[in-house]
């Protein structure tokens, strides 16, 4: 686990590209703070932060391999963790004489890479982003995990290719490769509609993201030439009558498998613990490894946003034993800034903040921990998923009659009942449905964005994902959307980046492939049945979880944001950002403030549209204006835990 960085150039001379390097290295010193360094061959430079997880003595990076006949043929830079590492390295050994020199699973990447190609990742079982340089074809592998668990921000300019973890590094280098650092208009629409930034998109022009399961090859003087190696088909087929609960053992079978391969590591793991039953699931298994687990929650003093009772009682359950962070409004505010440096690009998700707190309470006991990401993308969990069952009727009406109805939901009152379920229904899945974010409709964000471009909307970044999915039903189009833009957009960047900013390992056992293979068979009446959401994995766990959360509604790390806002909390600091912000070019900050005194008057709830525009402008004044520069601590958490 570490944070990469890397620059390739014959453009500059080695000693002023390796400086460089260095210099901006210093960026991301929280994602490894156990061994710094910087690496440089003729045409390119390695810088690497390494958090030492697997084999601590010795897998040290850049690390160095080849064949016999040439042992440092190759160099890699690699952030994530191979859970099936020892597995490929006994098949490498076994089928192509690998020989290896440490006993880490970074080694298992560049020989299965040597020996198989590109084709190796593939096989490979786990999280990552890397880089591997070739020194006898001089050309540079970039690789990134099927789900984009890691990050990989790219740049290419006249003068050469950047790439690493942090997208703030890459800002120190865009001059080395003839770069500018000019905002990106389109990627701000996408943000404040979806409250992400969707991939491949960063909000600087220059810099973008190689994607989740896709691979570049590059070489000096060229630009990156990308291929998708892992395309997720969710193929719902029907299970026979009385053969229900083979497919619930299978699903145990191979997350018990994921949560044991995902426990290697030379340190302690931990596990996070909200309540619900994904993250219960994983400590529940991952005990069975460790029987001196800890599990970590956390929540706020407020009523109906905490869940800190019930992960306790689960926590007891299990026989973890369980610590707590809970979370007060002064300090959710002063870290604020700290965030969003830490995050690259804003993330309009507050509970994100909380997260912030339980992960840096975490990494006071452990280096690593387990979470629930991934359950509801690949088992059917979210409510909004229960959708095309209520509109099916819709279904059956001529096209005339689905417009008629939209347009009589315009008509009816705001509040009445019925008015969204016409609306909605007189729409297509690809018109209705772009993800979870559903703050801003067109007026509102017409009113705010001053560069409101119609065409810059939702489906200008669903239409190709949906475009992949025709024929599918609409559950199953409705999660492959999710992997493709909520989960990797926002769930994800939050759990690397926060988590990585306290030098802590986030591991997710439901984001694996073996997981995945099952998971994606299973027909709509196995995910949405008997009123409840993942009803196939919730069957799956009855002998795993306690039953006091086996059917628990899903809250997880929820933050009373509309509350602070309305009240002493936040509102002041609300209004102060507002008239401090240097974004009037971006928003009508008039139109901003409204929204403001419209919330703290109690006739609409605009907690998260201003949430999403409020965030913005402390990411704005951080990485524009320069008028906010956040206190960020050297890491000096202990090497090993």
């Amino acid at each position: 686990m570490c944070g990469l960085l890397g620059l390739l150039s014959s453009a500059e001379s080695a000693d002023s590209a390796r400086d460089s390097v260095a210099a901006a290295l210093h960026c991301m010193r929280h994602r490894g703070p156990d061994d710094p360094g910087v690496w440089n061959d003729t045409d390119v430079v390695f810088g690497f932060n390494r958090l030492s997880i697997i084999d601590i003595a010795h897998s040290h990076q850049p690390l160095r391999w080849g064949p016999p006949e040439s042992p440092d043929r190759y160099a890699l830079v690699f952030n994530g963790e191979i859970y099936n590492y020892l597995e490929l390295r006994a098949q490498l050994a076994a089928d192509e004489g690998a020989r290896f020199r440490t006993e880490g699973d970074g080694e298992a990447i560049v020989a299965a890479f040597h020996h198989w190609g590109p084709g190796a990742v593939s096989r490979l079982r786990g999280m990552f982003a890397f880089a591997i340089w070739d020194t006898e074809t001089r050309s540079m592998f970039l690789a990134r995990d099927p789900f984009g668990i890691k990050p990989m921000f790219i740049a290419t300019g006249p003068g050469g290719t950047v790439f690493g973890s942090e997208k703030k590094s890459l800002l120190e280098l865009l001059g080395q490769v003839g770069l500018g650092d000019e905002l990106d208009a389109r990627a701000i629409a996408h943000y404040t509609v979806l409250q992400y930034v969707p991939e491949p998109e960063t909000l600087h022009a220059s810099i973008t993201r190689l994607e989740s399961g896709t691979y570049a090859t590059v070489t000096p003087g060229t630009r990156p030439r990308t291929h998708r190696y892992f395309s997720p088909q969710f193929e719902s087929r029907p299970v026979p009558a009385g053969a229900e609960q083979r497919v619930y053992d299978r699903i145990a079978a191979a997350l018990s498998d994921s949560v044991a391969k995902h426990m290697r590591a030379d340190v302690t793991v931990g596990s996070f613990l909200s309540g619900g039953i994904d993250s219960t699931a994983i400590a529940a298994l991952a005990i069975g490894h460790n029987p001196d687990l800890i599990t970590f929650t956390t929540g706020f003093e407020r009523e109906g946003y905490s869940e800190v009772d019930v992960a306790a009682e689960s926590a007891e359950a299990i026989g973890a034993r369980h610590v707590v962070k809970v979370v007060g409004p002064a300090e959710f505010a002063a870290a604020i800034p700290q965030i969003a440096w830490y995050l690259d690009d804003p993330v309009a998700d507050p509970a994100l903040v909380p997260l912030f707190f339980v992960a840096r309470e975490a990494r006071k006991h452990v280096k690593v921990v387990l979470s629930g990401e991934g359950a509801d993308e690949l088992f059917g969990g979210y409510t909004i998923y229960k959708e095309p069952l209520s509109l099916k009727p819709f279904e059956h009406l001529p096209a005339g009659l689905r417009r008629a109805a939209g347009r009589l939901s315009q008509r009816i009152p705001e509040g009445t009942r019925g008015k969204s379920l016409l609306h909605r229904g007189s729409m297509t899945l690809e018109e209705r449905y772009y993800g979870n974010a559903r703050s801003f409709d067109d007026a509102r964000l017409r009113a705010v964005l001053r560069d409101y471009r119609p065409d810059w909307t939702h489906t200008d970044v669903t239409a190709a994902i949906y475009a992949t999915t025709v024929g599918w039903d609409p559950v199953a189009r409705m999660q492959h959307l999710d992997l493709f833009t909520w989960l990797r957009g926002d769930i994800l960047v939050k759990a690397d980046k926060i988590t990585m900013a306290n030098s802590l390992e986030l591991r997710v056992p439901f984001l694996d492939p073996e997981v995945f293979e099952v998971a994606r068979t299973l027909p709509t009446d196995q995910k949405i049945a008997g009123g409840t959401t993942k009803y196939a994995l919730r069957r799956a766990l009855e002998q795993i979880v306690p039953a006091h959360v086996l059917h628990r509604k899903k809250l997880g790390f929820p933050v009373p944001l509309r509350h602070w806002l309305a009240g002493p909390e936040l509102h002041d600091w609300a209004r102060e950002t507002i008239a401090a912000s240097g974004t009037d070019h971006i928003f009508d900050k008039s139109a901003v403030a409204t929204m403001l005194d419209e919330h703290r008057a109690g006739t609409v709830d605009n907690s998260r549209r201003l949430w999403t525009v409020l965030f913005f402008m402390v990411w704005h004044a951080i990485f524009v204006e320069g008028t906010i520069t956040p206190d960020i601590d050297e890491p000096t958490y202990p090497v090993e835990l």
